[in-house]
Order: C-alpha cells, then sequence, then structure tokens
C-alpha cells in the first residue's frame, strides 16, 4: 500500500482537464478533476446516470442548471447533484488550478 497526495503531479500548463479515476468500483467512483480556466461544452447538459458528489478542494468554478440558479463554488465547497440533474460547468479560475474531488454513487 501506498499513499499519495490529491495535491501531487498538478502541471503549471493545462492546455486540458486532466480527469484521474482514483477509485473505481461497482457502485461508486472517485475522481479527481483539475480544470484552468476549463469548462463543460456551451451546447449540451451533463445528465448522468448516478448521483454526484463534488468537492472543490483548491480553486474556484461556476455551476450551471437547466431548471435552477447557478452556484458558485470556492475550495472547501461542495454539492450533491442528483442523478439525471442537468447540469455543466461554466467558468473555472483560469489563474490557478481548479482541484475537484467527484464521488459518483
Amino acid at each position: 500500500m501506498k499513499s499519495r497526495s490529491i495535491y501531487a503531479a498538478i502541471p503549471q500548463n493545462l492546455p486540458e482537464e486532466i480527469l484521474e479515476t482514483i477509485v473505481a468500483g461497482n457502485s461508486v467512483n472517485i475522481e479527481r478533476i483539475i480544470s484552468k480556466g476549463h469548462t463543460s461544452p456551451q451546447s449540451g447538459w451533463y445528465d448522468q446516470e448516478k448521483n454526484e458528489w463534488v468537492l472543490v478542494l483548491k480553486g474556484k468554478a461556476l455551476l450551471a442548471f437547466a431548471d435552477e440558479p447557478s452556484i458558485y463554488l470556492n475550495s472547501g465547497e461542495y454539492i450533491n447533484i442528483p442523478a439525471h440533474k442537468k447540469h455543466k460547468v461554466t467558468w473555472t479560475d483560469p489563474e490557478t488550478a481548479t482541484i475537484w474531488l467527484a464521488v459518483h454513487y
């Protein structure tokens, strides 16, 4: 067994968002996402089969929803997104890496 840091291996230059699976199981997947100015595609919405609990460990982001007001997340803030709740990321801080922990269950 070996421990790892959620803050390790974060490149200064992020031409693309990084999505890393930390743990994958039958009913739960845990991911680390690193964004720096990245957003969801402008057209369409995420409409996921599973619930998603998301925590911003570092940075800032803005989440938009198809049927509710947008929610701004700062470091340390989290949200639980129910399955099939249409959402997207409309902004992440372009100056600082935003590190997310996402749990799909």
